[in-house]
């Protein structure tokens, strides 16, 4: 079996494995690649792909760094079948076409600019009839019931518990008289998570590709974040302004949902305090999330059973249209508003972080990871002003950041779920991490498990061999993402030619904001280092 190595390698993103065996080549997952322009461009050369020749692909879960690149496969010849289970289904259905939108806006705007300077006009990366080509070719599988996708390959879905709907997968495919097992981990979830189960166990494989996205760090427990939470509801409640939390639209909106149902039932979240999703995405997820209550873990089907629907809650509000958004910032009073995007980098919650970000008593809760140069990224490491809308708004809210709502393993819940298998023989391959993240956690592996772990790079072609025998094979030059010299020196001057204008004379700049100077300088240098690290 030729293992290839599409995505996810030393990165979280663009997750996507090709593997080739006795005349089949298929793929496990088919995500976007997401991060700086040089990487970035991944999502446009398919020669790798080959997508007219991939006979099916193995879906995990719907999260776009793991589905977002099927509708250009399509679009460049893919026919066959995409395995998934249900809820998958139905989520990558609204995902895709949102991405989709997305990708036809950002080519429409970079034309325009384009049009002015009379260059060529930028074709997006897919359409949404692509999109929409894509979901016909979505079979459903359910948990634990073994098919045959191709003579000789059987495949299991299990339960990653990561979000609704998300598996691990199990393939065993025959090697002369012999069988040999991998399994693909997706991404693992957190034992105790709301809403899902806790991740099934896994028959022990020869291969197992792990995800390490945070191999190096744990995380806060679900009492802590809680109680975090409360503190900002009770903060604003007691000086009748806001609470805004960027959210993303997928998995966390409903996690926040039920943590606010939680502090309800507790007599932490006021009766007469509202609670609006102001996203439509997250709202048409939502939906999706009540259809399919046996995917649920036993606590959230004990509430339903007790009359109680932690998505139901009386407090919500959907707001699908414009002007009801806009009314929530036209009505007085507290109340908790639950908006996209979760690096508060585009969408409605900009707007709410307009109207309320100067309030004094206003909150903003950050429920997850903060990119740099995002506006949420500035206003977590302090800054005393952001910019929205073209607009100076000062920082006067109280910032609260919750690290205990991700979804994905922490580095002891990693560590536990691999400890579960049983064979001192077993190869561990590390997929859908940083180089930093999977370093630590394969120290970890080694000293503790006494396992053989092996990190591919981008375009790396792995060959396992009978007897457990990996052979990786790595083309530099084409792994290694050419640097536009000329795109990051016109970026660099662009920022610094910027910086130059802000500062001005120094000493005559009272207003000089330190922390948003720093931001921009540590974006330049952390461009330049990311261009570097891929030479």
């Amino acid at each position: 079996m030729k293992v290839t190595f599409l995505g996810a390698a030393k990165t979280v993103t663009g997750s996507c494995f090709v593997l080739e065996s006795q005349g089949r080549r298929f793929a496990v997952d088919c995500g976007m690649h997401q991060g700086n322009e040089e990487i970035e461009k991944r999502n446009l050369d398919m020669s790798n792909y080959r997508p007219e020749e991939l006979d099916f692909i193995l879906v995990t879960h719907a999260h776009i760094d793991h589905t977002g690149l099927l509708p250009r496969l399509v679009a460049n010849g893919f026919k066959g079948p995409v395995y998934a289970t249900a809820p998958t289904r139905d989520l990558m259905e609204i995902l895709l076409l949102d991405s989709a939108h997305i990708q036809e806006m950002e080519a429409e705007w970079k034309s325009r600019k384009r049009q002015r300077h009379g260059d060529r006009l930028v074709e997006a990366l897919y359409h949404q009839a692509d999109a929409q080509a894509a979901i016909p070719l979505i079979r459903t599988v359910n948990y634990g019931e073994s098919f045959e996708p191709a003579p000789g390959l059987r495949v299991t879905y299990k339960d990653a518990g990561h979000i609704l709907g998300a598996a691990f997968i199990e393939l065993t495919y025959a090697n002369g008289a012999q069988s040999t097992k991998m399994v693909f981990s997706g991404d693992i979830g957190r034992p105790e998570q709301l809403i899902v189960n806790d991740p099934d166990p896994a028959e022990t494989p020869d291969y197992l590709f792990m995800e390490s996205t945070y191999g190096d760090r744990n995380h806060k427990d679900e009492q802590n974040s809680l109680d975090e939470l409360a503190e900002a509801v009770g903060y604003s409640y007691r000086h009748g302004e806001k609470v805004v939390i960027p959210a993303f639209a997928v998995e966390r909106s409903q996690q926040i949902i039920y943590s606010l149902f939680l502090l309800f039932r507790q007599g932490r979240l006021p009766k007469d305090m509202p609670v609006y999703l102001d996203s439509p995405l997250a709202i048409r997820a939502t939906e999706i999330f009540k259809r399919y209550p046996e995917f649920y873990d036993e606590r959230m089907k004990e509430f339903i059973k007790n009359g109680e629907h932690p998505l139901r809650m009386k407090n919500l509000k959907f707001t699908l249209s414009t002007d009801e958004s806009r009314a929530i910032n036209e009505t007085p009073g507290p109340a908790v508003v639950i908006s996209a995007s979760g690096m508060a980098n585009a969408g409605r919650v900009k707007h709410h972080l307009r109207h309320n970000l100067w309030r004094k008593g206003a909150s903003v809760v950050f429920v997850g990871y903060q990119a740099e140069g995002t506006p949420g990224r500035k206003i977590v490491n302090g800054a005393k002003k952001i910019t929205i809308f073209n607009e100076e708004i000062a920082v006067a809210a109280k910032v609260f950041t919750i690290g205990g709502f991700s979804a994905h393993a922490g580095q002891r819940e990693l560590l536990d779920w691999l400890t579960a298998f049983h064979d001192q023989d077993m190869k561990v391959i590390l997929v859908h991490g940083e180089p930093r993240s999977q370093k630590v956690l394969a120290r970890l592996i080694r000293e503790r498990l006494s396992l053989e772990v092996h990190a591919p790079d981008y375009l790396e072609e792995l060959t396992l061999e009978p007897g457990r025998r990996m052979v990786p094979v790595l083309d530099e030059e084409r792994a290694t993402p050419r640097v536009d010299w000329n795109f990051l020196m016109k970026d660099s001057e662009h920022l610094f030619a910027e910086l130059k204008t802000r500062l001005g004379d120094v000493g005559a700049k009272p207003w000089l904001d330190q922390t948003e100077v720093r931001d921009r300088l540590l974006e330049v240098n952390r461009r330049m280092l990311e261009l570097i690290s891929e030479m």
